[in-house]
């Protein structure tokens, strides 16, 4: 199956919205509120399953290789290797299980899917960096975690989820039309 150019350079485009969200931060302890949760949440509401995952993919290693596109500006292996590490890792989690229920369930007028398939990938994310959190601090109480790394963050991501869905249900329902169509030879 091949992908129409027009589909790779969305994919892009869509990675570079991510990279450009996700310095945007505001410090609240060890784990800081970044706007690159609503970057993947517009990556997987626009595009499809596999596209939204390589638009995220290419966030993280354009990160790990020292690009400064995590939270506050950082870049390198290092942060990936640190406490943050496992959320930024979890992003791909959250694209992949996001983008595919939408991807399932999301067809026609079903625009009630695209939260709830945003709120299941938010799971997967902080189930990953929760627990990446945990090993690389050392922390034996998930319950500290939790209180430090999710709670804090929860009434800014359902913000997040309702504004990507505001925008990306009706952006996906255009492209679907005109722009991501599949390549046809002629």
């Amino acid at each position: 199956m091949k992908v129409s150019a027009r589909t790779i350079a969305f994919t892009a485009l869509l990675a570079a919205i991510v990279c450009v969200l996700a310095p945007w931060t505001i410090p609240v302890g060890p784990v800081p509120i970044s706007l690159a949760t609503l970057g993947v949440y517009l990556a997987c509401c626009v595009i499809d399953c596999k596209h939204g995952v390589v638009a995220t993919l290419a966030y993280v290693l354009l990160g790990a290789i020292g690009v400064p596109v995590f939270s506050g500006g950082r870049g390198g292996f290092g942060v990936l290797a640190g406490p943050t590490g496992g959320y930024i890792v979890g992003y791909v989690f959250l694209a992949f299980v996001s983008g595919l229920l939408i991807d399932l369930f999301g067809r026609g007028k079903r625009v009630w899917v695209y939260p709830l398939a945003m709120i299941a990938g938010t799971v997967a994310l902080y189930a990953f960096g929760t627990a990446w959190f945990m090993i690389s601090t050392g922390s034996s109480s998930l319950g500290a975690a939790l209180l430090t790394c999710v709670v804090p963050f929860l009434a800014g991501d359902g913000i997040k989820i309702a504004a990507a869905t505001a925008v990306g249900y009706p952006v996906r329902r255009a492209l679907k039309k005109t722009i991501l169509t599949r390549y046809k030879p002629q």
